[in-house]
């Protein structure tokens, strides 16, 4: 048998137009189905009923594909120039800037790793037997194996295994939820005329691939399998779309280019500077090559992963489970959040919401006696089962009667043992209308009916209120229209009750089974909004989100839910868009009007990928939520794709880059919030981190101006990997601050530089540079005073143990100079790496002082300024490290001048910081 799936092309045709004998001389087929033989051909000419498993790449190329980040390439640049440049001799640089990336790789490969395909989940899906006629007989077969027409048979609890044109149907419904969005079962209906351009959900003489049977029965004729079917094109849609790339990777890529021109444009100047003073070209070439390492920030990529990943172990903790690390941040920056509505906002289980008995509309919490009929009628007119565990098993709409029933404490099995059904009319489509019958204690019978109201008061002639039977008056007629019109018009499904008592079973033909019947009452139900969801969607509004809801449920039912969660208000013009309308719509004119639209609703999963490309396109940060088959494709498109974790199909969490816990709505809002967060503390970072740098280069191009050695390579490289991190990454989780949810989303445009960051890595940095440059002057102009009291030796032995090279002879004098500078070299070292310390309080907020923001609130923060500090300190106090970092002793004299220089950055930052406000406020009082 061939593994190779649909090798040839099946028919594409519009089958739910075409008439039944048309569909089946198209597939060449009966209602007998085919022959074993030519099924088997049929199987070796189009394949197995699967879905392709879609290219899987391996871990190699995951990890290659970690170093496509421009600035992993600029670091990687970076480490190989300083080798060819040293001539091999120094690969300290290299070896440790390689780490760097290698351990940065590794955290992308696991996170990467973690995710399932969506494309083998969406296989999994597939039933295991399908029920077929084959030969005049029916006989089961594997789902793989049914090809196109094939004859299969439904029955409730069946699993559709392939697209079928339906030819037989008996009461048959169909859940297609997680195709459609469409939380209510389809009535299928072959009698119907379908339009050429309906939907999904409204082809009701269709059945689809993996939806559920919940009532009824049914058979089709196979149309379509595998890749061929509407599941088999969403896992089209899903293999062929193009991720988004995140706000986080668009500004770490910009933040990259930049910093690729400022090296460049720093090493050309240092090298022109050496040039035109008459230097040595390799000299010149070294000096722009150490001025180029200086200026990256060696360890900012994998402290950014650090970031995220601590924040997603906190978006964890509130239960938010995220797949790729970059969505984190991307929640930050969400200006649209386009949210599926079944499952999503709403709780995808319909619910008796109203109840109108006894000539009262009540709420369904309201108390209700026990003895009423209405009540009685909808538990006995119903065909829910109960599982060994309690769960209810049916048609969701009965099962919600059941359960009001169960609520009010009505015991349905304790009831039946006493009046059980003796016999029944089900439902069919053309009456609509189920009837019971059951034997009461007094040797009558009971007929218990339910339907569409329409149809079960035209066979009224009797009301029942306050247990007293009247005549069902014209007036009562019009007053039973105008409560199922209120009813309606709030999306609420109506169902009818009513019941007659008779002395014998009557003949089960619904002119004589449901005719002079007594009316007992109405009920209103709908799949309800999230008790959360509208708290959610105010608070999205107000942090200047825009809540929209793409559907594939009906116009009327999206509307009124979308009115009820406040995602439509006064406010919103044209609120909803039509699947249909939409098509009518090109992209121009669709771009032009998409402000307008709140509600999308009967749309397909194409349209999904339309609307959330569209909003793309206007320059938005679109998130999407969404639990089913249907809502993968955009998923995956999305700038931020959310999936459900208890109610969500494998599939759409599979394609999702966050998957929510608690499917609650709300919790989203909750990861938008830490997403902002993670933005702001990776800001501080970046303004960390680069002021820093600046300093260095600032130092390091001004000290080969004036001719002075002032730092080394392993000095700028242990601040910038070591000491600087731990207050980086304690920086990455620091906590919101006030009213970030009250600012508006900053969207795409925003940069890490944006917001004043800019300006304080300038001047911030310029600062660090200058007051360690005046420390080397200071130390070379007022060296420590026992310098003088070295003798010859004590100087050689003392260069010797720093790492100072004695080349020659050197006079006691010249010793002393080297030691002088080796003592500056120190100061400028233990300067340049606490004035970094210092300055992580002043990065706590752009504007605000540490006395207002809190210097020591956090205890992460706390240890990793001591931590560092302590990694500093070591280098200058423990003598094996000496020499390896080329350092001397400093005495106290020379600790008290470098404490000094380095605690009046935060001095001079404070006033500065003062001064800000000050301006600030007065501009914006106008």
């Amino acid at each position: 048998m061939s593994e190779v799936i649909n090798k040839k092309s099946q028919l594409h045709e519009i089958f739910y137009v075409q008439s039944v004998d048309d569909v089946f001389m198209r597939m060449d087929s009966s209602d007998q189905g085919l022959s074993d033989d030519e099924a088997d051909k049929r199987l070796k000419k189009y394949g197995l009923n699967a879905l392709d498993k879609g290219k899987k790449r391996s871990i190699i190329v995951k990890f290659l594909d970690q170093f496509k980040d421009l600035m992993i390439i600029i670091l990687l640049v970076a480490a190989f120039l300083s080798v060819v440049i040293s001539g091999g001799e120094d690969i300290s640089d290299a070896i440790i800037i390689l780490v760097v990336v290698l351990i940065n790789a590794v955290f992308g490969v696991f996170q990467e790793n973690k995710a399932e395909a969506a494309i083998d989940a969406l296989k999994s899906m597939a039933t295991p037997l399908a029920r077929v006629r084959r030969d005049g007989s029916i006989e089961e077969v594997s789902s793989e194996k049914l090809v196109p027409g094939d004859v299969v048979l439904l029955e409730a609890g069946d699993v559709v295994p392939a697209d079928m044109r339906l030819f037989e149907v008996a009461s048959l419904k169909i859940e297609e939820a997680a195709l459609t969005g469409e939380s209510t079962p389809v009535e299928k209906d072959i009698s119907q005329k379908i339009e050429k351009d309906a939907g999904i959900g409204d082809r009701v003489n269709m059945a689809f691939q993996n939806a559920n049977v919940t009532y009824g029965r049914g058979a089709g004729v196979v149309v379509a399998t595998g890749m061929n079917t509407e599941v088999g094109k969403i896992a089209s849609m899903l293999a062929n779309t193009d991720e988004t790339q995140t706000p986080l990777k668009q500004n770490l890529n910009r933040l990259s280019k930049v910093l690729t021109i400022a090296i460049l444009l720093i090493a050309a100047v240092t090298f022109l500077v050496y040039f035109l003073r008459g230097g040595e070209i390799l000299e010149g070439l070294m000096t722009s090559v150490a001025l180029a390492v200086a200026a990256i920030p060696e360890g900012l990529p994998a402290i950014v992963t650090i970031i995220l990943a601590l924040g997603t172990q906190v978006l964890a903790k509130r239960n938010s489970i995220v797949r790729k690390l970059p969505a984190v941040e991307t929640l930050g920056s969400t200006e649209i959040i386009a949210s599926d509505k079944t499952g999503t906002l709403t709780m995808n289980q319909m619910t008796v919401e109203k109840i109108y008995t006894n000539e009262v509309l009540k709420a369904a919490d309201d108390a209700i006696d026990l003895n009423d009929m209405t009540l009685k009628v909808m538990n006995y007119a119903n065909d829910t089962k109960f599982g060994q565990d309690g769960t209810l098993i049916g048609d969701p709409t009965e099962t919600a009667l059941i359960q009001f029933g169960i609520d009010h404490q009505y015991n349905l099995q304790e009831s039946l043992k006493a009046e059980h059904r003796v016999a029944e009319l089900p439902f069919d489509s053309e009456r609509k209308l189920m009837s019971t019958v059951h034997k009461l204690a007094d040797g009558n019978f009971l007929v218990a009916v339910k339907g569409a109201p329409d149809q079960l008061i035209q066979r009224v002639t009797k009301k029942l209120v306050s247990e007293e039977v009247s005549a069902f008056t014209e007036n009562d007629h019009k007053q039973l229209a105008s409560i199922n019109h209120t009813l309606a018009k709030q999306a609420l499904r109506v169902l009818a009750f009513g019941y007659k008592i008779v002395a014998k079973i009557p003949e089960l033909k619904t002119d004589i089974l449901e005719s002079d019947l007594i009316f007992a009452g109405l009920v209103g139900m709908i799949d309800p909004e999230r008790k959360e969801a509208a708290e959610a969607v105010k608070i999205a509004k107000i942090a200047g989100i825009r809540p929209i809801m793409i559907t594939g449920d009906h116009q009327d039912t999206a509307e009124a839910i979308a009115w009820r969660l406040g995602i439509l208000d006064k406010n919103v013009k044209h609120a909803v868009l039509t699947g249909a309308e939409l098509n009518e719509l090109s992209d121009e004119e669709f771009q032009k009007r998409i402000w307008q639209y709140a509600v999308y609703a009967r749309v397909s999963p194409e349209h999904k990928v339309r609307i959330v490309k569209a909003w793309q396109q206007a320059g938005k940060v679109v998130a999407m939520t969404g639990d089913g088959v249907n809502d993968a494709p955009a998923l995956k498109t999305a700038d931020i794709g959310i999936g459900m974790g208890l109610t969500g199909t494998e599939v759409s969490k599979s394609a999702s880059d966050m998957v929510l816990a608690d499917d609650n709505f709300a919790t989203i809002i909750v990861a938008v919030e830490e997403g902002r967060k993670i933005f702001a503390n990776i800001q501080k970072t970046i303004q960390y981190l680069l002021s820093a740098n600046t300093a260095e280069v600032l130092t390091i191009f001004l000290a080969t101006l004036f001719g002075w050695g002032v730092l080394m390579p392993v000095h700028l490289l242990w601040i910038n990997l070591v000491t600087d991190t731990f207050p980086a990454v304690a920086l990455g989780v620091e906590p919101a601050e006030p009213k970030a949810m009250e600012q508006k989303s900053r969207g795409r445009a925003a940069s890490f530089f944006s917001g004043g960051v800019l300006g304080s890595i300038a001047y911030q940095g310029i600062l660090q540079g200058l007051l360690t440059l005046g420390v080397y002057g200071a130390a070379l102009l007022f060296p420590a005073h026992t310098l003088g009291n070295f003798s010859y030796k004590e100087a050689i032995l003392t260069l010797e143990n720093i790492g100072e090279g004695v080349r020659g002879t050197l006079t006691h004098a010249a010793a002393i100079d080297q030691l002088q500078h080796a003592d500056a070299l120190t100061m400028a070292f233990a300067t340049l790496g606490l004035i970094q310390l210092f300055h992580a309080f002043n990065v706590k907020s752009i504007y605000q002082s540490i006395l207002t923001v809190g210097a020591f609130h956090s205890k992460a923060f706390n240890w990793s300024i001591l931590i560092s500090f302590l990694l500093l300190a070591v280098t200058i106090v423990v003598p094996s490290f000496n020499k390896i970092f080329h350092v001397s002793h400093l005495d106290f004299y020379q600790w008290r001048m470098v404490l000094a220089a380095s605690f009046s950055m935060i001095l001079v930052v404070e006033i500065v910081k003062a001064v800000q406000r000050k301006i600030l406020k007065y501009y914006t009082r106008f």
